[in-house]
């Protein structure tokens, strides 16, 4: 073995810092150039800074991020969130590890090509399940199409879109060029955004027709990706706006063709004759063109979007995400000039306190009374934390507001920290989110480079620094002085908790700490300390341009404003939504959502990821509001909504959302390190057909005390997933105990057969993964169910619908019922 060099490991050092809080990014930095934590770099760590092996050992092993032995050339990450868990992606990483012959109790394949590993959520959830490799991401994945993807990522690896790409054809003449939009967030790249993007470039260097090419962010419509929209401008500042959806590649230079006109006579003569080529060669009902239209009148488009209301997503589809100019011409940063030029720091307060807003990252704390407490705390250094830690399966508003709005986010975040009397402020984002990483760092240096964010050493609001440009308010330079800092996190759900988010970024385990006192008495280094979550940090610059009155006016009574929920699982339209508090489950399901897909009958809805709980179909009317949710067992959290339907097994989502628990709990507490665990065995053999008499009261029992007795939020919201279940699925449990699943989900309970309506297509026996089925043409399949792994592959593909699910019961009574014909018995 090659001495491992370890000059990285020094320039590292010096770049990030040798103090105890610099531990997580230096392992961090020395993981992605080594790919894990050799021991002889974790030395050499310690040698070169205060780094003690013990802290290293400790945050090190805490962290699901870090590895420590040698990883392949490739990392797949399967995702594991709510939304891709009842999509089946259990089915696609065992489907993985058989494919690439990966040895039991091993994440590597013996080649050392391809490492396979679980993540909590990529933040993709309206393409479950999700599939990531390197930074390529794979949706709507099945374990038949595994190989497949492997192989398409060797062929393209790496192949992505160029980030903020630059203005293409901006011709001259009085009428402006049309505008064409794409978006390009991590969801629609991985619908094949970026190729469209690639095609379209080439299409307007062919054509040489006037244009601009516009990355914008997150649309909103996510099952409507890749969505291109070609918006033309009439000389009198008129706009007309036409939009395509799910648009191929291949289609779209038909589609600018129809729209755009290129400058010289020969090219546009050799324009119309590929339009005449277009409709003789194409034999499709609707033309290349027309088969892609949508327009924002129809039914379907019209009840997504209609009865939302944008705050912190204002501007949806048409702001790029990282053009300051644009930003600023939309009306950015026109909070922070006014409330600089207000000077007392009380009057934005007292606007953020009428307009009623709440946290929208847990439990709906009131903000503005958060942001009194940190500025009426004694002490001269203050701190602003923005919690991007979006661990939630099922959730990713945050990584949409990050990846679409950069500016509205560090805007919020320079408000909140002239309210409080901050002069640093971390912003602490899933390293999961590479994008919205990218995208906030563009920001900030082009914010920077403007003058309008400058280094508080320099200078304060009232002593302006010494900085070229900056914001103009009144006509006089107005640069902030505040130093915004990035931490990335490593991978732990609990590091959500604000006390044990400040844990992680002062280098230590994202352990909480016990409370009182409150981060806004003693926070980050024991200083009065402001944690917001990304969400309500975004809409702050809302809120101070447009009134507390105006932003009070929408919800209702003590929840005001709007929320961004994440739309998926099993509904037909799944997206990012933002609406105003007070709607309902139903109409979002409903109305926006467009009802469960498939045709099949509603559930649940979960709301608020692993500290949320199931809310039944026949209790969706109930709004969407804090009390309301917590009358009903639930919680607002972070805003995920995962949409369930009737092949759901409520028994098996619940013990997903405590293993989910369990594996993420600190083990500081007790109650929640321990009674998770008990919890999750009992649920296990439920799932399992073992379930006991008296199991289901012990669940119960066990879930109030967890409750009562935790620590931190996570231990106390925990059993909230059971105890919803159990309150109104209770008859789904007791099949459990009787060693049947009503859903016809849990693998130990379940069988498959095919009828006699099998035509012999073959189709099963070669998507099968395992060879459960012999391939007969022509002949009734059957199933080897000692093979069999239940990835209900071959259901999903048979063309007649001949196969089907059925209880092991089901099975034994037809093995005793043939025993006994044979025996000449009674059937």
């Amino acid at each position: 073995m090659n001495e491992l060099d370890l000059t990285f490991v020094d320039s590292a050092v010096e770049r990030i810092g040798r103090d105890g809080s610099a531990c997580i990014p230096l392992l961090q930095a020395v993981q992605d150039a080594y790919g894990w934590l050799p021991p002889e770099a974790m030395s050499r760590v310690c040698e070169r800074t205060e780094i003690t092996p013990a802290q290293i050992a400790g945050v090190s092993t805490f962290y699901d991020q870090f590895r420590h032995r040698p990883v392949g050339e490739h990392v797949v990450r399967v995702c594991v969130g709510t939304a891709c868990h009842v999509k089946g992606a259990g089915a696609v990483y065992d489907a993985l590890l058989r494919h690439l012959k990966v040895p039991a109790g091993d994440d590597t394949d013996p080649a050392g090509v391809f490492t396979v590993q679980k993540v909590a959520c990529l933040g993709c959830c309206t393409l479950a399940p999700v599939v990531q490799i390197g930074s390529v991401t794979y949706g709507h994945m099945a374990p038949d199409r595994v190989g497949q993807m492997l192989r398409d990522y060797l062929a393209n690896a790496e192949a992505a879109a160029p980030d903020d790409p630059a203005p293409l054809h901006q011709g001259p003449g009085r009428t402006p060029p049309p505008e064409i939009r794409l978006g390009l967030g991590s969801c629609c790249v991985a619908r094949g955004s970026a190729k469209v993007q690639s095609a379209v470039t080439a299409a307007l260097a062919a054509t040489g027709a006037p244009a601009v090419l516009k990355q914008v962010g997150c649309v909103g419509m996510c099952h409507q990706t890749p969505l291109l929209e070609i918006v033309e401008r009439g000389a009198d500042g008129s706009e007309q706006s036409h939009l395509y959806a799910q648009v191929d590649p291949d289609d779209a230079a038909a589609i600018l063709r129809r729209h755009l006109r290129p400058p010289h006579p020969l090219r546009r003569a050799a324009l119309a004759a590929s339009r005449l080529l277009d409709r003789l060669l194409d034999d499709s009902a609707a033309g290349p063109v027309d088969r892609y239209a949508i327009d924002t009148r129809d039914a379907p488009v019209h009840a997504f979007l209609s009865g939302q209301r944008h705050v912190a997503t204002e501007h949806c589809g048409v702001i790029s995400p990282v053009d300051l100019d644009e930003y600023l011409s939309r009306g950015g940063f026109a909070a922070l000039r006014e409330a600089v030029a207000r000077g007392a720091p009380e009057a934005l307060i007292d606007t953020i306190e009428r307009s009623g807003l709440r946290g929208r990252g847990g439990a709906g704390f009131p903000t503005g009374r958060k942001w009194r407490t940190v500025r009426d705390a004694p002490g001269d250094v203050k701190y602003v934390v923005c919690n991007g830690d979006e661990g939630d399966p099922g959730a990713f508003m945050d990584r949409m507001l990050l990846e679409s709005y950069p500016y509205r986010v560090l805007e919020g975040v320079m408000l909140a920290a002239h309210a409080v009397g901050a002069a640093t402020a971390y912003l602490y984002i899933r390293a999961e989110y590479p994008l919205a990483l990218a995208r906030i760092r563009i920001a900030l240096d082009r914010l920077r480079e403007r003058g309008i964010l400058c280094d508080p050493s320099r200078g304060t609001i009232t002593k302006p620094p010494d900085c070229v440009g900056g914001m103009r308010s009144e006509g006089s330079l107005v640069p902030f002085p505040l130093d915004i800092r990035i931490m990335e996190g490593a991978g732990a759900f609990v590091c959500g908790e604000e006390t044990a988010l400040l844990e992680s970024i002062e280098g230590r385990r994202g352990m909480p700490r016990f409370r009182p006192p409150y981060p806004a008495h003693r926070g980050l280094w024991n200083a009065p300390t402001l944690v917001n979550n990304t969400e309500t940090l975004a809409m702050v610059p809302w809120i101070v341009r447009n009134g507390a009155e105006a932003f009070a006016a929408m919800g209702t009574g003590a929840s005001a404003g709007a929320k961004v929920f994440a739309l998926a699982g099993k509904v037909a339209r799944g997206g990012l939504i933002e609406v105003p508090m007070g709607i309902s489950l139903r109409r979002i399901v409903e109305e926006i959502g467009g009802g469960i897909a498939g045709g099949k009958r509603l559930k649940a809805v979960q709301v608020g990821g692993p500290s949320g709980g199931c809310v039944p179909a026949a209790l969706c009317d109930t709004p969407v509001d804090y009390e309301a949710l917590t009358s009903v067992g639930a919680i607002m959290g972070s805003g995920g909504l995962v949409v369930l339907d009737e092949d759901d097994c409520m028994v098996e989502i619940a013990r997903y959302f405590l293993e989910f628990t369990q594996d993420q709990s600190c083990g500081k507490c007790t109650f929640c390190r321990v009674g998770t665990r008990r919890m999750l065995e009992i649920l296990e053999r439920l799932c399992g057909g073992t379930g006991r008499r008296g199991d289901l009261e012990e669940l119960e029992h066990l879930g109030r005390m967890v409750q009562r007795g935790s620590l931190c939020g996570l231990g106390r919201t925990a059993p909230n997933p059971v105890l919803s279940t159990l309150r109104y699925f209770r008859d789904e449990y007791e099949a459990h105990l009787e060693g049947r699943c009503p859903a016809k989900k849990c693998v130990a309970l379940i069988d498959y057969a095919i009828d006699d309506d099998c035509i012999g297509c073959t189709l099963c026996a070669q998507h099968c993964p395992t060879g459960a089925i012999e391939l007969r043409p022509h002949e009734r399949h059957e199933i080897d169910m000692g093979k069999c792994i239940r990835c209900d592959t071959c259901r999903a593909v048979c063309p007649v619908e001949c196969i089907h699910r059925r209880d092991r019961g089901e099975r034994r009574g037809e093995e005793s019922g043939e025993a006994e014909r044979e025996k000449g018995g009674p059937t």
